[in-house]
C-alpha cells in the first residue's frame, strides 16, 4: 500500500480532534482505518512531549497524568470511551442483543466507571515507574503499537451489527498489504527502544487474541466500541511489558 495523505487527513480527522481540511470525502473513511498507527505518532508525540516538559518541573507521577490528559484531549476520549462502553456492555450484558444495546448507550455505567478508572490509573502508574528518558520513547511507540490491534480485529472478524454508529469506520475489512504497512508504521518508533523491550509486542499480541476470541464468543465479531477497548488494552499491556522488560537494562 502507498501513502495517501487524503486517507491519512481522514484517519486524524475522525480519530483525532486536531484541524484538519473540510474538503475530505467521507466516504472513504473505513479505508483510512489503516492510518491508525501513523494516527499513533502524532498523539504518542503530543504525550510524549507534555511527560517531558512536565517532568522538567514536577514529579514523573504528576508528568504521567498530564501525558495522559494529553492524550486524552487530543482524541477526544475516542478510544477510552469504547473501553468504557465494552466494560458494560460485557459486564452487565447476556446475549448478544442485549451487550449490542448496552454498549450503544452512551450513559457510562458501573462496570465502565470502574474499569476505565482502573485501566487509567494502572497506564499512570507504570508510565511513572520507568525511568524519565523511557518514558517518553515508550509513550510515542506505545501509541503507535496499540492502534495495529484494532486493524487485527478487522481483519480477521466481522463486524456485529450493520445499523449507523460511531462505528461506522470500522466496517472495513484491510487486506494483507493494508496490514503490512500498518504494522511497519506501528513498530517503526520502537526501533528508538531497547531491543530487548521488542518483546513486549509477543504479550500484546497475544492478549489481542483472547480479546478478539472473548469477543466473537459473545457477539460474533466486533463493533467500534471493541476496538477501541483493543486499542486502550494493548496500550497499557505495552507499558506493562516495556516497563517489566527495563528491569533486565
Amino acid at each position: 500500500m502507498f501513502f495517501y495523505p487524503k486517507l491519512f487527513l481522514l484517519a486524524l480527522s475522525f480519530y483525532t480532534r486536531l484541524p484538519t481540511p473540510q474538503n475530505l470525502d467521507y466516504q472513504k473513511l473505513p479505508q483510512a482505518s489503516t492510518y491508525l498507527p501513523l494516527v499513533g505518532w502524532l498523539v504518542g508525540g503530543g504525550c510524549a512531549l507534555v511527560f517531558y516538559l512536565a517532568a522538567l518541573l514536577w514529579s514523573p507521577f504528576t508528568a504521567a497524568i498530564l501525558a495522559t490528559i494529553a492524550g486524552i484531549f487530543i482524541t477526544g476520549a475516542f478510544h477510552e470511551d469504547g473501553f468504557a462502553d465494552v466494560c458494560d456492555g460485557f459486564g452487565g450484558g447476556w446475549g448478544k442483543a442485549r451487550i449490542l444495546e448496552i454498549m450503544k448507550d452512551s450513559r457510562v455505567g458501573a462496570y465502565g466507571a470502574i474499569g476505565i478508572g482502573l485501566l487509567l490509573l494502572l497506564k499512570i502508574s507504570v508510565l511513572a515507574d520507568l525511568p524519565i528518558a523511557a518514558t517518553p520513547l515508550a509513550l510515542w511507540a506505545g501509541h503507535s503499537v496499540s492502534r495495529l490491534p484494532p486493524l487485527l480485529l478487522m481483519w480477521r472478524y466481522d463486524y456485529a451489527r450493520l445499523e449507523d454508529s460511531k462505528g461506522a469506520a470500522a466496517v472495513f475489512k484491510p487486506s494483507t498489504k493494508d496490514l503490512a504497512f500498518a504494522a511497519a508504521c506501528a513498530v517503526l518508533p520502537m526501533l528508538l527502544l531497547p531491543a530487548i523491550c521488542w518483546w513486549s509486542m509477543l504479550p500484546v499480541l497475544l492478549v489481542n487474541l483472547g480479546l478478539g476470541q472473548y469477543f466473537h464468543r459473545h457477539i460474533g465479531g466486533y463493533t467500534g466500541d471493541c476496538l477501541g477497548a483493543s486499542q486502550q488494552v494493548a496500550e497499557v499491556v505495552f507499558y506493562l511489558g516495556v516497563a517489566g522488560l527495563w528491569t533486565f537494562i
